[in-house]
């Protein structure tokens, strides 16, 4: 795993062989971040990662200033492998590792994100709906940006706040902002 940019950036990690978490590639995860640094200043904001899996978003919203990130994973190896790579960057309190259901996490979370990504794996049951239930919840309020990491065989353009799809190759990204309030 490489983290792009950043603070961190150029830092490489082994991932463990037994990892079961289908990481977002780097030139995806590039692209992505390129059009969301022209969305939101990272800088100070508050960042969810769901299904964090490898933690490559998490790194990636540390690495560009993030105060604070949270990052849900229910996988042992994963979770791990995030814990390890967060104490040989010394993130500090910066995150907040969570070992648990990423969508659980949505329903019981008081606090709002300034940005939220999720990328469940794209076999889960369920799956189509994981958008709507983080559109529906307390992690975003206005101001708030939500991205949704999905196969091509997905289409959320009709979901509320829907403003953008982009395709990286085999991945795909919807992007969902919660205007202001006014």
């Amino acid at each position: 795993m490489r983290i792009i940019r950043g603070k961190y950036g150029r830092r490489r990690f082994d991932v463990p062989t037994n990892i079961s978490a289908r990481p977002t590639t780097d030139f995806a995860r590039e692209n992505i971040f390129n059009v969301l640094e022209n969305l939101i200043d990272f800088e100070g904001k508050a960042a969810l990662d769901l299904f964090a899996g490898t933690g490559a978003i998490t790194f990636e919203f540390l690495s560009r200033e993030c105060a604070s990130v949270t990052s849900v994973e229910k996988a042992a190896t994963q979770y791990n492998f995030i814990r390890k790579v967060a104490q040989q960057l010394n993130v500090g309190d910066a995150l907040t590792l969570v070992r648990g259901d990423a969508l659980r996490f949505v329903q019981t979370a008081l606090r709002r994100y300034d940005v939220v990504f999720a990328d469940p794996p794209y076999d889960m049951e369920g799956f189509g709906d994981v958008p709507r239930q983080v559109l529906e919840s307390a992690v975003v309020g206005p101001g708030s940006i939500f991205v949704m990491e999905h196969s091509k065989a997905y289409d959320f353009s009709a979901l509320p706040y829907f403003v953008e799809h982009r395709a990286y190759g085999s991945v795909n990204f919807s992007i969902f902002i919660i205007p202001e309030a006014e």
